[in-house]
């Protein structure tokens, strides 16, 4: 297949399993962008020979660039670099699978630049929704989920000719490493603890996300946005076996549902190939093997990130980036030790409650209020 491609988030658990996936079809890739993991970047470089290499760390960007001076590419740094990347000039399309709110201006740079996105970062789109939505529609870009559940939405209204038939859209939530826990169980779950899913092998801020069910919670607002479904309409129930990935529910109360192994291959290649498909390295899915799918309603009181996701959204303008900001700082207090597993929710929830809705009319906006969430979070543990 003829796609030419820039990723962004290569070293990441998404990126890597992007390039699999090209690997396997022999795809060209013009651009990558990562962090700072710059011993496995290298190994990319050297294995599919992109133009440009962006290097989100100043230091690490140097380092790059004394290792790869061997080989005809361009290593750029910073913010900068990163929306360099995004707008590679020869990109078909632009996968973004960074993690966390530095994902948006790329995206936005990437669409102003008319580039279909590939999007795995999930903040785009609960922050900046608005703005990037609007975007896509003025410049006649497309922006076609990756993660699982999106996917699989996707994949289930390709063909629909008129969404007013629709009723529903339910997300399907693994229910992660904590599932069933209570309260007073949950006040010692340890960063070790909450890491260990037992589905998906994903990096550390998505794993506890999807512990303390904010995940899906950012999801419901990505949801909201991608399919122009207003929150009322859209439902979670927790799938242990993540099999099904989503279903939509039209008004007749019939339901399709798109099922597969858990492998993030599967909506990836898709979103590259988008709309064809082709044959996947993917293990085949047998359902007798499974025997069994089992399905619960969330414990919203004991996982309080999923009402708060909720409510952001309904609360609109500055809210969902305010509840996400809160969450990125709150977990990255997790997992080096300084508050409770419970706590995460409880920032997040507090910021929902307490935040000044502001209208979102640009970029500033967004990050405006993702940094005084932060604060929020920060300065509540001194």
């Amino acid at each position: 297949m003829e796609k030419k491609l820039s990723i962004l988030g290569s070293t990441g658990s998404i990126g890597c399993q992007t390039l699999d996936v090209v690997r396997g079809m022999g795809m060209k890739v013009v651009a990558l962008a990562a962090h700072r993991n710059i011993t496995l970047l290298e190994k990319q470089i050297r294995e599919f020979m992109p133009q440009l290499v962006a290097v989100f760390d100043l230091e690490a960007a140097r380092q790059l660039q004394i290792a790869v001076k061997d080989l005809p590419v361009k290593v750029v740094s910073g913010m900068e670099g990163l929306c360099f990347a995004a707008t590679a000039e020869h990109a078909d399309l632009v996968l973004n699978a960074v993690v966390g709110m530095v994902g948006l201006r790329p995206t936005l740079a990437a669409v102003e630049a008319k580039k279909d996105v590939a999007l795995a970062n999930k903040e785009t789109l609960v922050a900046g929704g608005a703005l990037v939505m609007k975007a896509a529609e003025k410049n006649g870009v497309r922006i076609i989920p990756v993660d699982s559940e999106h996917s699989a939405i996707f994949q289930c209204l390709y063909g629909c000719t008129d969404h007013k038939q629709l009723k529903r859209i339910i997300l399907t939530a693994s229910g992660g490493p904590c599932f069933g826990k209570t309260k007073d169980e949950l006040e010692h779950v340890t960063a070790e603890q909450a890491l260990q899913h037992p589905n998906w092998d994903m990096g550390a801020k998505v794993t506890i996300d999807s512990a303390t069910m904010m995940n899906k919670g950012l999801e419901l607002i990505e949801a909201a946005w991608l399919f122009s479904m207003p929150m009322e309409q859209l439902d979670v129930v927790v799938h242990r076996e993540s099999i099904v990935h989503s279903m939509i529910e039209y008004q007749d109360h019939s339901v399709l549902a798109q099922l597969s192994v858990p492998d993030m291959r599967i909506p990836i290649q898709y979103a590259i190939t988008f709309p064809d498909r082709y044959l996947s390295s993917v293990k085949q899915l047998d359902l007798t093997q499974w025997g069994q799918l089992s399905f619960y309603k969330p414990d919203y009181e004991t996982f309080r990130c999923l009402d708060a996701c909720r409510q952001a959204f309904i609360r609109g303008g500055t809210a969902p980036a305010a509840v996400n900001g809160a969450n990125e700082e709150a977990v990255k207090l997790f997992l080096q030790n300084r508050i409770g597993f419970l706590s995460i929710g409880d920032f997040v929830a507090g910021v929902m409650e307490k935040h000044k809705v502001e209208a979102v009319t640009c970029v500033e906006d967004v990050l405006q209020a993702d940094t005084e969430a932060r604060l929020y979070v920060s300065e509540s543990i001194c």
